[in-house]
């Protein structure tokens, strides 16, 4: 009896956790680049009572006791493409992530795509981390211009063709859901991802640049909101489970001879 109190006990912890994870993916929903997490689950340690031996017992007895949370996994389904017209706001259609170079001096990846011109002409994101490998915008440079390979163009002054003032240059992982999440839509590598395999947008499986565009988060809220009416019944019945569990010792306890 009293197994059961913790058993509905661990039920409701992890969907109290899988409404944390439903809370941030819906609070996200208008984040650039975000991908949606989702919260994994896995039974715990049983208690063998008796085991299966044919042709006697064919089933054993084992009895359960409840569950845990097991990982919490990113999503990484493309999001839908928002124009913005920005010369500097690039979407990437398909696998890879850009590179930034964090203060620090680590590399840090991410899918989102609004940079801007810093005022020593680099390629920037919002929070001021340099796009990895830099590239250079003169002042006097005017109608820029990125290609789907991630070659960036822009007209100069006294020069009548276009000038090419660099190449952007993607990365790709193994396992990107091993990436860890350190807020600011930024990613790092750990063991679980694997080393960055790079490489030029629209080689060895990277996805090509579009600019003038933005990607938005991957949330559906419709599904999110369906999964947290699953999750709040879930918690709900284990909750009823503790009640019926209480209500039983109570009887047990009020036995008479």
């Amino acid at each position: 009896m009293i197994r059961s109190l913790w058993v509905a006990a661990s039920g409701m912890s992890g969907q109290e956790f899988n409404i944390s994870v439903i809370s941030n993916n819906l609070a996200n929903v208008n984040t650039t680049g975000f991908k949606k997490g989702r919260a994994e689950f896995q039974d715990l340690l049983y208690q063998t009572v008796q085991r299966g031996s044919a042709p006697q017992s064919p089933v054993g007895i084992q009895l359960g006791h409840g569950v845990k949370i097991s990982g919490t996994q990113k999503i990484f389904t493309q999001g839908d493409l928002h124009p913005t017209d920005g010369p500097l706001d690039l979407v990437i259609e398909g696998d890879g992530f850009f590179q930034v170079l964090r203060s620090d001096g680590s590399i840090a990846y991410t899918r989102d795509g609004s940079f801007k011109r810093s005022a020593d002409g680099l390629i920037v994101t919002t929070q001021g981390y340099l796009l990895e490998p830099d590239i250079y915008i003169d002042e006097n440079a005017t109608d820029l211009a990125i290609t789907p390979e991630g070659r960036v163009f822009a007209r100069m002054v006294g020069v009548v063709e276009p000038v090419e003032l660099g190449q952007i240059e993607l990365a790709k992982f193994i396992n990107p859901a091993g990436l860890e999440s350190i807020g600011g839509n930024l990613f790092i590598q750990t063991a679980a991802s694997g080393d960055p395999i790079l490489g030029e947008p629209g080689m060895d499986g990277l996805g090509t640049i579009a600019q003038g565009f933005l990607e938005m988060s991957n949330v559906k809220v419709v599904e999110e909101i369906v999964n947290m009416i699953v999750a709040q019944r879930a918690y709900e019945i284990n909750s009823k489970a503790i009640q019926t569990s209480d209500e039983m010792l109570q009887m047990a306890n009020n036995l008479r001879r």
